[in-house]
């Protein structure tokens, strides 16, 4: 059940190793998957590892180098 945890922007901030102002703007505009609860951005763990899996898979079709 872990994993369908709901986290704040700062979680994903932490998460990602990015500033808040970053998860913000990312999630406006919908790079990263996150739904409102009055007014406050939250996201899903799940959507959020999801996220991160498939921007590896990108970055490697890109031949990017990490």
């Amino acid at each position: 059940m872990q994993n369908d945890e709901v986290l704040k922007i700062k979680d994903v901030a932490a998460l990602l190793k990015i500033g808040e102002k970053t998860v913000y703007s990312m999630t406006q505009s919908r790079e990263l998957p996150g739904f409102k609860v009055r007014g406050q951005w939250r996201f899903s763990k799940k959507d959020i590892d999801r996220w991160i899996e498939k921007q590896k898979t990108s970055s490697q079709n890109l031949g990017g180098h990490q």
